[in-house]
């Protein structure tokens, strides 16, 4: 019976070095005294880089703050709206802003800020990119007209030649397929060598088109440009009906990931320019940074010792617990990675006090069956079982509710939504990995440390 918890702790053991080693700060200095000296070593987060044939794995562990905490870019835009009806250009302006959003989500979460606004007769979009100080960078994810066409070559020579010739605006001409035809670009790896590729989805419409030029241009180049510039040509090898392709060519991930940025960025249905870009500096500053972690590690130490004076032992094994919530949450942080903001934040601190309650309930119920007379064994485990109906209930429940904030719709209602995800998206990783430590690491350590009450009684 002791073999299962024992194995349990091992792998838990294990699974908390690893997240202490990913936690671990960048640049860290430690001092070692030897022989009479003093050995400094730099401590960074582990890095991953590995090479498996066309598989590339390459991963830094590193803390993303948000632009109240860090600072980042600020740029506006302005959407050019001639041409468009009066009832429609708050729909396309819309439009507009979820492409951006995507594109300068592409690359994994990072909470930017993405608000579109009618001033006058100005349509502007309002981006706020956390950590990107580099204004040119911004503006590279961003895009400025974003202006997506495809052409076919004009020249007659033969195909095999024709491919290797640098499409112009001179030397092509327009097919009648642009951005606004254009569902979505993904990264996808092929299924037979595992190589980069972008994967290619139409609108119903585009379909229809898409079809047709392929038909026509079979064995023939086909000219993708973005703002006038060619993005790349590749040829047509076979008639496409369903609306969806690939395009490969010995890419490497970060230039499948590139190219499929651009072909979304040519999505937009109308053209913008930029009116306006700064860089802007944390509001908060690193002293209140520095003031809020201290804050909180003087209220988390005030709950652990509350924690021990009240249960003792018991309350002992909950901090360390607590202290495994801690590494394990902040690493998937960083594995994800998820932009702490201070609204982040205050999703994290309050699933700390979640994970808390649980041990709470369970100890509370653990006491009643011991006054009942049942042996401390029997009456722990029951005191987990049927605290959890308790526990469950009210963890749903706040799930359920960080799902509703994280908005998976649209929510013209909620501007700074970025803002009201990060604190969902923290909420819900510290409530689901709060009930993993709550009932599987607290319940190990007791089995496995814990020798029970002294005289039998808590």
């Amino acid at each position: 019976m002791m073999k299962r918890p024992l194995k349990i702790f091992i792998l838990l053991t294990i699974l908390t070095i690893c997240a202490g080693f990913i936690d671990l700060p960048e640049k860290f200095m430690i001092s070692i005294p030897f022989n009479g000296n003093v050995i400094k070593k730099e401590i960074n987060p582990p890095i991953i880089n590995i090479s498996i044939g066309s598989l590339k794995i390459q991963k830094t562990f590193t803390t993303h703050l948000g632009l109240d905490l860090a600072g980042g870019t600020h740029v506006v835009l302005e959407a050019d709206m001639k041409g468009i009806p009066e009832a429609s250009r708050m729909g396309a302006l819309e439009s507009a802003r979820q492409v951006i959003e995507r594109r300068v989500n592409f690359f994994g979460v990072s909470e930017p800020l993405v608000q579109h606004m009618k001033s006058g007769d100005a349509y502007r979009i309002i981006v706020e990119l956390p950590g990107v100080t580099d204004v040119d960078e911004a503006l590279s994810l961003i895009g400025q007209t974003a202006k997506l066409e495809f052409r076919e070559f004009t020249t007659t020579p033969e195909s095999t030649q024709a491919a290797f010739l640098l499409p112009t605006l001179e030397t092509t001409k327009p097919v009648d397929l642009t951005g606004s035809d254009l569902k979505k670009a993904v990264l996808s790896f092929n299924s037979n060598n595992g190589e980069p590729e972008v994967a290619i989805e139409f609108t119903a419409d585009g379909g229809k088109k898409f079809a047709e030029i392929t038909k026509r241009l079979i064995g023939k180049p086909l000219a993708i440009f973005l703002d006038g510039m060619p993005l790349m040509w590749p040829r047509v090898s076979t008639e496409i009906t369903d609306g969806s392709g690939v395009i490969s060519g010995g890419f490497t991930s970060d230039q499948a990931k590139r190219l499929a940025l651009q072909l979304n960025a040519g999505a937009l249905p109308v053209s913008i320019a930029v009116v306006e870009k700064r860089i802007v500096g944390a509001s908060l500053g690193a002293e209140s940074v520095s003031k809020s972690v201290q804050a909180g590690l003087i209220g988390l130490g005030i709950v652990a010792i509350f924690m021990i004076l009240k249960y003792g032992w018991l309350g002992f094994y909950a901090d360390l617990a607590l202290f495994v919530y801690g590494l394990l949450t902040l690493a998937l942080y960083r594995i994800i990675p998820i932009t702490l903001t201070l609204p982040g934040i205050a999703g994290f601190i309050l699933s700390i006090g979640m994970a808390v309650d649980s041990n709470i309930l369970i100890f509370e119920r653990f006491k009643e069956e011991v006054r009942k007379g049942k042996p401390w064994q029997i009456a722990m485990e029951l005191g987990f079982g049927k605290a959890w109906d308790s526990i469950r209930d009210a963890n749903f429940t706040t799930i359920i509710t960080s799902i509703i904030l994280f908005n998976p719709g649209n929510w013209d209602f909620l501007p700074n939504s970025g803002l009201v995800r990060g604190f969902a998206a923290t909420l819900f990783l510290g409530v689901i990995i709060s009930l993993f430590t709550g009932i599987i690491v607290t319940r190990t350590f007791i089995r496995v440390l814990y020798k029970g009450p002294k005289g039998g009684r808590v």
